[in-house]
């Protein structure tokens, strides 16, 4: 899962974005309202995370000028101002919560968690394809009950790989929702992390579900429950 942090406190947003990166999401930050609101319209994010008092454009109206866009991803404001007006505003700008700062991890993590479930956004918590399976919320994958030990890439990719299952998943599909927006199209870590990924997943089992697909990308091949 991909997400946007726009916060202009260098060490706020290096506080979230370990924590988020400790979680397995994918984290794009931006120090600045022009920023946020280039990678929100150009980016494929599933939570963009919003400071209302940005430099350059503020907050609100990153989030007006997205909604008047029809971009339907889930925007949560982090913010410190916390009066009453300030909440209405927001959540009428089209905001889908509000959190004010200061703020316990754990209650972030659940307020981005309930987003993801939100209609439209519903995703499952536990993934399977045939005996593999993936917790997302214990971070915990396996194969036939073995742990499986993945990296934090390995991890992201699996996910996305266990959410599109049956698909051919193209290189720039991964590079878009597994890495930041900084990510060198041109290098071959994807195709290092897909290696390390299968051998995890496929060796020594059966039978092999990471297939590489020559010419477009990868398919992860859930075999058929019946």
């Amino acid at each position: 899962m991909r997400i946007l942090l726009a916060e202009d406190d260098a060490r706020v947003a290096s506080f979230i974005r370990r924590g988020l990166r400790e979680e397995h999401y994918t984290v794009d930050t931006a120090a600045d309202g022009e920023q946020a609101l280039f990678l929100a319209q150009t980016g494929d994010y599933d939570v963009i995370m919003l400071d209302l008092m940005l430099p350059k454009r503020n907050g609100l109206d990153v989030l007006k000028t997205l909604r008047g866009e029809k971009l339907n991803v889930p925007i949560l404001i982090l913010t410190a101002k916390d009066e009453l007006r300030d909440k209405v505003s927001g959540l009428d700008a089209g905001a889908d919560d509000y959190l004010t700062k200061p703020f316990g991890f754990n209650e972030l993590l659940a307020r981005v968690r309930a987003l993801l479930r939100r209609p439209g956004k519903l995703l499952n918590a536990v993934l399977r394809a045939g005996d593999l399976e993936l917790d997302t919320l214990r971070h915990r994958a396996t194969r036939s009950g073995k742990d499986l030990i993945l990296t934090h890439h390995e991890y992201a990719l699996l996910e996305f790989l266990l959410r599109h299952p049956n698909q051919v998943v193209t290189r720039t599909m991964l590079a878009e929702h597994v890495w930041e927006h900084d990510f060198d199209p041109l290098s071959n870590v994807i195709d290092v992390h897909i290696a390390r990924l299968r051998r995890k997943i496929d060796d020594g089992f059966d039978p092999r579900l990471l297939q590489t697909v020559r010419g477009s990308g990868y398919m992860l091949q859930a075999p058929d429950p019946s």
